[in-house]
């Protein structure tokens, strides 16, 4: 699950750097969110994102940690996986790759693009092209229960 394009110490010039490299202006509270974003590759939610940059001695607002992701997501620096209306990851891996989401645990895991195989793709509307393919496999631990009780 090695991401070599994120994986870089957390040091605020090397995280100073990446931003900049992707066009945005490294300003205090986006230098914190890059720090827990992308110390490894890893899924992160908004909120998480929050209560982790807000758990040192600095404060960022919803409203800007909201903002930065959606801004890393535009740039290329994180992809968001939605897997449901209201379950937004944001995923340090811009790798091709697919998941697996534990609906019990809200876990999301990678999987390698090489795991599965599409074959087909449906006949694409007109005027379009295919830019990529996501898969999301849900999986649940009480299914693994239930097997074991019976």
């Amino acid at each position: 699950m090695e991401n070599t394009e994120h994986t870089q110490s957390s040091g605020k010039q090397d995280m100073a750097g990446l931003l900049k490299t992707h066009g945005i202006l490294p300003t205090q509270q986006r230098l914190l969110i890059a720090r827990v974003m992308f110390g490894r590759d890893q899924h992160f939610s908004a909120d998480q994102v929050m209560n982790l940059v807000n758990d040192s001695r600095d404060r960022v607002s919803k409203a800007t940690v909201y903002n930065t992701l959606g801004l890393f997501a535009r740039k290329g620096l994180v992809r968001e996986v939605i897997v449901d209306p209201s379950r937004v990851f944001y995923d340090t891996n811009t790798s091709d790759h697919h998941h697996f989401y534990n609906i019990d645990t809200g876990e999301l895991r990678d999987i390698k693009s090489t795991e599965i195989q599409i074959n087909t793709l449906p006949e694409l509307p007109d005027g379009t092209c295919a830019k990529g393919v996501n898969v999301i496999i849900r999986i649940s631990n009480t299914g693994q229960q239930a097997d074991q009780a019976g």
